[in-house]
């Protein structure tokens, strides 16, 4: 089951795809932090540090899925772009996973580039772009928000896991004598289920912030409101 898993080990992608992705993940962090400078300001900057603290603290916790001898835990993508948005919510994730990798161990140290593109760079980009289709087109309540916040994270897991079958496939270790279709489906149905819990962590943290402080909530402040009028009360806007 060691395949299955997001964080991947050492020994699993050989050598030089670990490289030419860790070298991408670089390119695309340094990126994240150019732009990423442009929104911060004396809001985001904290809120910043706590996202990454809280997410490193969730991810501790792991929650059994329906699959036998695998768990899951939060990624933290969609979570990190609602509240500090896609530059900066990669850096978040990015951090906990050199942290994790460097002093716990939780993901091979030379796969690395492999672990930050898809969780912190795949999943997040994949979330936000979810995240800014849904906030046009549903209520900005704390309903509209809770669909919003479980489906960026159900579907960005899945995303993220697909990942993981692109660079097996690039330079998986282990021959799956052309069963990479079986692996696809491996790899989305496991992280359908962990997605459930993805989604419902992120639903539950970015509702209950966004009823006390709405304006800390990245998504709400930065994407244009939707046009259709709702007559529940929205949870946009907040002390400046």
């Amino acid at each position: 089951m060691d395949t299955l898993a997001m964080h991947i080990s050492n020994g699993i992608i050989d050598g030089p795809v670990a490289a030419a992705f860790a070298a991408f993940a670089l390119v695309v962090l340094v990126f994240c932090v150019l732009r990423g400078r442009r929104d911060l300001d004396d809001r985001l900057a904290p809120m910043a540090g706590l996202v990454a603290a809280f997410i490193f603290a969730v991810q501790m916790l792991n929650f059994p899925i329906l699959t036998a001898g695998v768990s899951g835990h939060l990624m933290g993508g969609a979570l990190a772009a609602l509240l500090v948005g896609p530059w900066v919510g990669a850096l978040c994730v990015t951090v906990v996973l050199v942290v994790q990798a460097l002093v716990f161990g939780d993901g091979g140290v030379a796969m690395l580039g492999l672990n930050v593109t898809n969780i912190a760079l795949i999943g997040t980009a994949a979330a936000y772009l979810l995240i800014a289709l849904l906030l046009r087109v549903l209520p900005r309540t704390p309903a509209g928000l809770a669909v919003t916040g479980f489906v960026a994270g159900l579907l960005s897991v899945v995303v993220a896991a697909l990942g993981f079958v692109v660079q097996y496939w690039l330079g998986g270790t282990t021959d799956l004598g052309g069963n990479l279709a079986g692996l696809a489906a491996t790899m989305t149905g496991v992280h359908l289920l962990i997605g459930v819990g993805e989604g419902l962590i992120t639903a539950t943290t970015v509702v209950t912030v966004a009823k006390v402080r709405p304006d800390l909530v990245y998504a709400l402040r930065r994407l244009p409101p939707t046009r259709r009028p709702s007559s529940a009360a929205p949870v946009t806007g907040g002390a400046r």
